[in-house]
């Protein structure tokens, strides 16, 4: 049975179900606490509610872990006009409960899905000048514990947005929020030392260099992770 669940399409079917789950709007209070139960007990938000991990990255942008409606007020409050999800998938009572929080609060939702644990997708780089571009600020980025994806759209964003030196952008991916380099997550960082060492070295601008000389394929091979910094950031920390 445990072998099972762990086929492809089983855990696709589970995944299915459980955005047919969520994906939806909310009827009522049983539907409402059913999914605070599941963002805090399922999606490990009771953590979240003590510390959420935001920061102020420039006055146009925050980072954060998934936040709770409470959050979302709070955000609301300091300006905030934009709510970017990087997780995808609508798989937790926390998205129709995010959903539901923006459009009281007047924030638009939109997304920008990216991975922690593979080598960033060439063609969601290439758009991320657009998508920037057209962000209305100031905006809030969010992943689960705001720690890898977090980290890596906002190096992103101030590299290619705020053309901010590429040290400078690096240093979002730092254990200061949570992020284990020596962890799966730490393929964002060998993406990064990649560019630096056969881009920006030799006077290649970011976007030119992924267009034109990035290999996923050959980072994914070449990456090799902790163990004991993998186990504890995908097994005890629980991180998505």
């Amino acid at each position: 049975m445990l072998n099972r669940w762990r086929r492809p399409e089983d855990r696709y079917a589970r995944r299915m179900a459980r955005i047919a789950r969520w994906d939806r709007p909310l009827r009522g209070r049983l539907d409402r606490a059913r999914a605070w139960t599941n963002m805090l007990l399922s999606d490990h938000g009771i953590f979240r509610l003590v510390y959420l991990n935001a920061h102020r990255i420039t006055p146009q942008l925050w980072r954060a872990a998934q936040p709770a409606p409470t959050d979302i007020a709070w955000f609301a409050r300091q300006g905030v006009k934009t709510i970017v999800n990087l997780r995808g998938g609508r798989e937790h009572g926390a998205w129709p409960l995010q959903k539901e929080a923006c459009e009281r609060h007047g924030i638009a939702l939109v997304e920008f899905v990216l991975r922690s644990r593979g080598a960033p997708d060439r063609d969601t780089l290439l758009a991320a000048p657009a998508f920037f571009a057209g962000l209305q600020t100031p905006a809030l980025v969010h992943c689960k514990s705001g720690a890898d994806r977090a980290g890596f759209f906002s190096a992103l964003y101030l590299l290619i947005h705020e053309r901010r030196p590429l040290a400078e952008a690096m240093a979002e991916l730092s254990l200061r929020y949570g992020h284990f380099r020596f962890a799966k997550t730490g393929i964002l960082d060998a993406f990064f030392e990649t560019y630096a060492r056969e881009g920006a070295s030799k006077g290649t601008p970011f976007l030119d260099w992924v267009a034109k000389e990035y290999d996923p394929e050959r980072l994914e091979r070449e990456f090799k992770p902790g163990f004991f910094s993998s186990l504890l950031a995908d097994r005890l920390i629980r991180r998505e």
